[in-house]
């Protein structure tokens, strides 16, 4: 089900100590509210939870089925691991690769992780161990100008990451 706007999953390039954890889901997309949405999947088709473990399963099992049967493989974010996940919405050009000044600085600041482009290719998900303040999740808009130029969410359970493998 994989489409030509969803990137195939590089495999390979998923850091191998996320690989190993059984926090994956796979996903596909579907219609909500008249928004395209990405909603997690076990691998047998059922409707995962990313509050539920036992929706989880390993790395290996979700690409094989996302590759006949979804649209991607996510990562769940959990209380019992170190991770973040940053993800930066409206910073990329998918054409070019050129990535906006405010999502720069950001990526500059990035000691340790994983950096990847979002299935859309205009947006960046970076994978870091921390914490986040106030139950796991943050949000902010970024203006630039005056405008809202995009957005930054910060999630450390409670949520999914779509995974590429597109490393930036």
């Amino acid at each position: 089900m994989i489409t030509e706007t969803t990137p195939a999953i590089i495999a390979e390039n998923i850091p191998e100590e996320l690989r190993e954890r059984p926090q994956w889901v796979c996903w596909r997309f579907e219609e909500r509210d008249d928004k395209r949405t990405k909603v997690p999947y076990q691998p047998s088709g059922q409707r995962a939870s990313v509050t539920d473990l036992m929706t989880w399963s390993g790395f290996e099992h979700c690409v094989m089925e996302a590759a006949h049967h979804f649209d991607g493989v996510g990562f769940v974010f959990s209380s019992a691991d170190p991770y973040v996940g940053l993800d930066l919405d409206k910073c990329r050009d998918p054409e070019s690769g050129e990535i906006a000044p405010w999502a720069q600085e950001i990526l500059d600041r990035v000691q340790e992780g994983y950096i990847e482009v979002s299935p859309s290719g205009t947006g960046i998900h970076i994978i870091v161990e921390g914490s986040v303040r106030d139950g796991g999740r943050s949000r902010k808009k970024v203006r630039v100008d005056g405008e809202v130029a995009g957005e930054i969410e910060m999630y450390s359970r409670g949520r999914f990451f779509t995974i590429t493998g597109k490393t930036l």
